[in-house]
């Protein structure tokens, strides 16, 4: 019976440890989620079509004046 009691002082233990280390790093996370401002990961950014279609026009005009200089030379 003493090694039983023995395993269950022992196992005891053990929890008591993870629950430790397991609040920790909940509070970690806690930081975290402090830090990034509103509790949550960055929301990724959307463009609308139009933004998209600037941006494109834009590179096109770029790669239009990059091939053109290239032809000249």
């Amino acid at each position: 019976m003493a090694n039983l009691e023995n395993a269950v002082t022992a196992l005891l233990a053990e929890q008591r440890a993870l629950q430790g280390k397991l609040s920790r790093v909940e509070a970690a996370i806690k930081a975290l989620r402090a830090a990034s401002g509103n509790g949550a990961l960055r929301p990724k950014r959307v463009l609308s079509v139009a933004a998209r279609r600037r941006i494109a026009a834009a590179q096109r005009a770029r790669w239009a004046k990059y091939k053109a200089q290239k032809k000249a030379a």
